[in-house]
């Protein structure tokens, strides 16, 4: 989870990260998604398509910011032992606002404009 909040989100502060995070809390509560943190973010794998773009992208993961991974690390903990309020409404996806939404992303409600990422259920 931490190496997801990090990766996905560091640049969005506090807010941002637990957004990224509820977004992997929701998928484990969704059937059609795996049952662990750890399954639902390495979903796809380490080619592309996957599910997060960090994961797949060919660079190291290791972070490289150490006052951003301990952010990460310690609101990971929160998360996973007694998340705050999901501020994303239930989001199953996020999209970095700078991206063209993709076709299977149309038909989906936007439920969160957090930062420079939007989300939708």
């Amino acid at each position: 989870m931490a190496l997801n909040l990090y990766w996905e989100a560091r640049s969005e502060g506090e807010k941002g990260m637990f957004a990224v995070g509820w977004v992997v809390l929701n998928r484990i509560a969704y059937a059609k998604y795996p049952n662990t943190v750890c399954e639902v973010i390495f979903q796809g794998g380490t080619t592309t398509p996957c599910e997060w773009s960090w994961y797949c992208d060919g660079r190291s993961d290791v972070p490289r910011e150490p006052k951003s991974w301990a952010q990460a690390q310690e609101l990971a903990r929160q998360l996973l032992q007694d998340p705050p309020e999901d501020p994303t409404h239930g989001a199953l996806w996020v999209q970095h606002e700078s991206l063209k939404k993709p076709k299977w992303l149309q038909s989906r409600e936007s439920t969160a404009h957090i930062g420079k990422h939007i989300f939708y259920k």
